[in-house]
């Protein structure tokens, strides 16, 4: 005897599915296309308003900001690829330029300085020589020797990245006093004193600023190199001291 399930109201269990339905694959299929965005970094509404174009390839470049500290002592430069050039403003770092406020003057003499690849071991300045060049230091090491007490030779100091030597050169002139030789390989600026008394005859600011700078120079210093300040103290004659009673004597003694 067959028993049918239609009689006893038990309906039949359909199987688990084992794959997406023809409704829901075509569901995924047709996507929706929305506008681009940089979640975090762009705006919406900023995206809206920008022309999207279509292309197969591209190249980009990140925006950069040059940055030097005011009141270092060194010089900032910009490098992009292998061009390297001085940054204007922090050409008043060196002395010889610290009270320039003309920008056009500065940027003029950041025109000025060319660049060098040099190795290591490279005499850049031999003492004796004659001296015409203001040397920056963009990269590297450069190690300065004087003649010492007894001309045996002694170590002047080190050059680093953002340092500079020869500044006295560019008015005074003269010969350099002490060999100056690369310990790395550098990437050197040069200004030459014949260039920096063309660009000193056009700008009347830079003119103001190397005449204060001799004023400075010219002034009395020590061995130090601080500004010599004439001092007078001293006494005329012997002062006579009050001798103290025996009392007075007594009673420190007894206290102590």
């Amino acid at each position: 005897m067959s028993i049918d399930q239609a009689d006893t109201g038990v309906e039949e269990q359909q199987p688990a599915a084992q794959s997406l339905s023809t409704q829901a694959a075509r569901n995924l299929a047709t996507t929706t296309k929305t506008v681009p965005q940089m979640q975090g970094i762009t705006s919406r509404w900023l995206l809206r308003m920008l022309p999207w174009v279509n292309v197969s390839g591209g190249t980009y470049r990140v925006n950069r900001r040059l940055t030097y500290a005011v009141g270092g002592g060194r010089v900032a430069f910009a490098q992009t690829g292998n061009d390297v050039a001085v940054a204007p403003p922090s050409l008043r770092e060196i002395p010889l330029f610290a009270g320039v406020d003309d920008e056009a003057a500065l940027a003029a003499l950041a025109g000025g300085f060319a660049p060098r690849q040099v190795r290591a071991g490279t005499v850049i300045a031999d003492r004796g020589e004659p001296a015409d060049q203001l040397y920056l230091v963009a990269h590297g090491r450069v190690e300065r020797h004087g003649a010492g007490h007894f001309d045996e030779g002694t170590d002047i100091g080190v050059v680093a990245d953002g340092g500079y030597f020869g500044t006295d050169t560019l008015v005074a002139g003269g010969d350099w006093e002490y060999t100056a030789v690369t310990a790395t390989a550098c990437t050197l600026l040069a200004l030459s004193r014949e260039q920096f008394q063309a660009l000193l005859e056009q700008s009347p600011a830079l003119q103001e600023q190397v005449r204060l700078f001799g004023e400075a120079a010219a002034r009395p210093r020590n061995a130090r190199g601080e500004s010599d300040i004439a001092i007078t103290s001293g006494h005329s004659g012997e002062l006579m001291l009050p001798a103290p009673s025996p009392t007075t004597n007594w009673r420190r003694a007894s206290t102590s």
